[in-house]
């Protein structure tokens, strides 16, 4: 029978944490009834991600999964774009692998999706801070501030969280427009909105419960930097028209 929903993992170096991870989401599905499919993307960790995501999805034969791997670490956009090309269903999700959005959200995603109200939602902390359970150390936190002023000053996006790791895709909208993204790494949450936004699909930031999960890969001053040169990669590729390809 073909999933309803497709909750894609993408991981590197998650071996400490993903075993878990995979257990909470497909007791979630298991508990709720969902008719779901689970697929995890290891973006070319060096440790054992792979081995103890099948294993952990292995113990949970009632739940369709299945674990992609490739040996070259891409980036996490990249992994995304892979698990969502492989989504069987007609609505995805992708969520980090640290859940520090609790999968139990997702419904706040998915139901705006199933009544045909929006085609792309996602997550935001900013919207309503008050759901933030356990907060980044300040400097993290008001360089994440920093940082969404200057992707809102750049991309034009009129959003004010585009950086949550929990975005929601009607498939057969966000699909063909897969082919144009170019942003592998850190950007790639903007290059989707901004692409999705593009095609005129209709978009909705939704305030989520988010907690800070030590671990994270984030630097700052690395990140930010990165930020502001994919940034400018997204506004010369829309100059060029690489984004009006397939335009609807």
């Amino acid at each position: 029978m073909k999933p309803n929903i497709s909750i894609v993992v993408p991981a590197f170096d998650e071996q400490d944490r993903l075993g878990d991870s995979v257990r909470i989401i497909a007791e979630y599905i298991e508990k709720t009834g969902l008719n779901a499919e689970l697929i995890i993307v290891d973006d070319g960790s060096k440790d054992k991600t792979a081995g103890i995501a099948e294993s952990a999805c292995d113990a949970f034969p009632n739940v369709e999964s299945k674990v992609i791997r490739y040996e070259e670490n891409r980036g996490k956009g990249f992994a995304v774009r892979t698990g969502l090309l492989a989504a069987q269903a007609d609505i995805a999700l992708f969520s980090d692998a640290d859940l520090s959005t609790p999968i139990e959200e997702m419904n706040k995603l998915i139901e705006p999706i199933e009544s045909g109200e929006f085609d792309v939602t996602f997550g935001s902390r900013a919207l309503d801070r008050t759901l933030i359970g356990t907060h980044q150390p300040w400097r993290r936190e008001q360089g994440g501030r920093v940082m969404n002023l200057i992707i809102k000053t750049m991309s034009g996006l009129p959003f004010l969280d585009t950086q949550c790791g929990f975005k929601a895709f009607r498939m057969d909208k966000f699909r063909p427009l897969l082919e144009l993204m170019t942003i592998d790494r850190f950007g790639f949450d903007v290059e989707f909105l901004y692409v999705a936004k593009h095609h005129a699909l209709r978009l909705s930031e939704i305030p989520v419960r988010w907690n800070n999960v030590e671990g994270s890969k984030v630097s700052v001053v690395r990140d930010t930097r990165r930020m502001i040169t994919e940034l400018v990669q997204i506004r010369r590729n829309s100059k060029r028209g690489i984004y009006d390809s397939n335009k609807n």
